[in-house]
């Protein structure tokens, strides 16, 4: 029986994943249409300068909100774990917290009001579009990078910390050298997790990107909303081949670690 609901389970999460590999190579222009087995949707893709371009967006984006997040979330985790109580902590932290409960259609509507006000009184941002989506992203990341970071700075014994400076080592140089490599786990993960976050939005997008600033997530859903094409196919199995790929190439150095 166990068996059994290990397999449903199984093929519920992953049967789809296959199947859409399997259509990929369909080269019938009806998705649920058989028509032979072909690469011709693989060769469309590399040539459709939509997807490229849409591609190679998203990429610059969430590497650059990633980062971001990474180093405002550890700085915001130092403040919280470090620094003990300090006036305005219950409303600091509760800002940070926000966007982890916060529907993404309101924030990307505050996100948007926020853009638009600044633009009014300043004149920056101007308009919407990688510089606003890359802040966008950044402020929703920056808040699980620092629960990430939080969680391993509050099992570091500080300590190890106050015996380098002990040794004569300054503050930063102590942090650099003895806490930074201890957290760089949680900083790894945070980054990536930041990294995810950013290729998978789409409706905090919608909100705060410009015309000429369209990722990926956002150019595959108007593209489905005419019908799923052969093409929209071969695009998920090429970011499953890449994830797969990643996959494996994490088990092959964890494996090599131990």
């Amino acid at each position: 029986m166990r068996r059994v609901a290990l397999a449903v389970g199984y093929g519920f999460l992953y049967l789809p994943i296959c199947l859409l590999v399997v259509w990929s190579f369909n080269d019938s222009r009806l998705v649920n249409v058989w028509g032979g087995f072909s690469t011709r949707w693989y060769l469309e893709l590399a040539h459709d300068t939509r997807f490229l371009d849409a591609a190679w967006l998203s990429a610059r984006v969430a590497l650059s909100s990633a980062t971001l997040a990474t180093l405002l979330g550890t700085l915001a985790a130092l403040a919280l774990v470090r620094f003990g109580a300090f006036k305005g902590r219950l409303l600091f932290t509760g800002l940070l917290a926000a966007p982890l409960v916060m529907p993404e259609v309101i924030t990307g509507l505050a996100l948007l009001l926020l853009f638009v006000a600044l633009e009014q009184v300043i004149g920056w941002p101007e308009g919407r579009g990688f510089l606003t989506v890359v802040l966008a992203h950044t402020t929703i990341s920056t808040a699980y990078v620092t629960v990430v970071v939080r969680a391993r700075l509050g099992q570091i014994d500080p300590s190890l910390e106050e015996a380098a400076q002990d040794l004569g080592a300054r503050p930063a140089k102590a942090f650099l050298a003895v806490t930074l490599p201890l957290i760089s786990p949680s900083l790894a993960a945070g980054w990536l997790l930041s990294l995810t976050l950013s290729l998978d939005d789409v409706v905090t997008t919608q909100f705060v990107a410009g015309p000429g600033a369209t990722t990926l997530p956002i150019e595959v859903f108007s593209s489905v909303r005419l019908g799923v094409s052969p093409e929209i196919n071969a695009l998920g199995s090429v970011i499953v081949f890449v994830v797969g790929a990643g996959i494996i190439v994490a088990w092959r150095l964890m494996r090599g670690r131990e």
